[in-house]
């Protein structure tokens, strides 16, 4: 296959395509989505694309590795270790609140892959590597907070992890099917900051003693 032309910066060319692609996989799903149609959109060629990205598979995991890697980067970058636990726990579920609502294709990514049974996870070597970066924050500020007296000791990372994720992930997936029967649009900016300290208020509720 006949390389790009060399005038073109790779990496960018990369990050341009993983854009078109992560739009057209999070509104059409794996099945329904084209890389005729992702070519199209980029005034490109589907031979191109594939000099990048091997085949439509490679390219659909490189698109959940992205989304994936871009949330746990986040999280890492939080700095536990000087901020006060209970600080440090109500802000990393506001990152992951901020987060998801503005970055719906992610939400949308991982129901698809769910659809899927996350075969296509199980064939990535970049994904399973990020899940103990996402404990380890989480782990890191419990046991800070385990320490000072004011987190519990029964604590499991991965149930506080679920418990973030689960309200983030239910409020932008759910939005539509929310709205049409309760008449409610979880999205809506006027309720923002009232679901943002809720989420951090129910996982302070959960992680602290009592």
């Amino acid at each position: 296959m006949a390389a790009p032309d060399r005038g073109r910066d790779p990496d960018r060319t990369r990050a341009d395509i993983l854009d078109v692609a992560t739009a057209e996989f999070a509104d059409k799903g794996y099945a329904g989505a084209r890389v005729d149609e992702i070519a199209a959109r980029m005034s490109t060629t589907k031979r191109m694309i594939y000099y990048y990205f091997g085949n439509k598979e490679q390219l659909y995991i490189a698109v959940l590795e992205r989304a994936y890697t871009g949330i746990r980067s986040i999280e890492q970058a939080l700095d536990v270790e000087h901020l006060d636990p209970v600080d440090a726990i109500r802000q990393l579920a506001e990152l992951t609140f901020d987060h998801h609502e503005s970055h719906p294709d992610f939400v949308r990514l991982v129901s698809i892959e769910n659809i899927h049974r996350a075969e296509h996870i199980a064939r990535s070597s970049v994904l399973p590597g990020l899940a103990n970066p996402a404990l380890d924050v989480l782990a890191t500020i419990l046991e800070r907070g385990r320490k000072a007296g004011v987190f519990r000791d029964d604590l499991d990372p991965l149930d506080v992890h679920m418990v973030i994720s689960a309200f983030c992930v239910f409020r932008t997936a759910n939005r539509h099917t929310f709205n049409a029967i309760f008449k409610r649009d979880m999205l809506d900016p006027k309720l923002r900051e009232h679901y943002r300290k809720l989420l951090g208020d129910l996982v302070l509720a959960h992680v602290t003693t009592h």
